[in-house]
């Protein structure tokens, strides 16, 4: 898992029907630090993030799992809200 910054949301008329009920947000992957690192996502968002939360993501096939049918386009997932980071 990685962390990232949601930095936006995806407002799509028309996308695969299997991404209909999926709300899609657009994250900056961070450090633990909090440095961004410059690389942006759109992702999957399953736990209705907003805009600035620090969340924690996964990518490739792992990105699926979080669906029940695990047949969904997408490359990157939201799996949880990062409430503070101990270092």
């Amino acid at each position: 898992m990685r962390l990232g910054r949601v930095i936006g949301k995806v407002w799509a008329t028309v996308k695969d029907e299997q991404l209909d009920a999926v709300k899609l947000a657009i994250i900056e992957v961070i450090d633990e630090k909090g440095r961004a690192s410059g690389t942006i996502f759109v992702a999957a968002d399953t736990i209705g993030s907003r805009d600035g939360d620090i969340v924690f993501w996964v990518g490739g096939g792992e990105a699926t799992r979080p669906f029940p049918d695990r047949n969904i386009p997408s490359d990157v997932t939201i799996v949880g809200l990062v409430d503070s980071l101990d270092l």
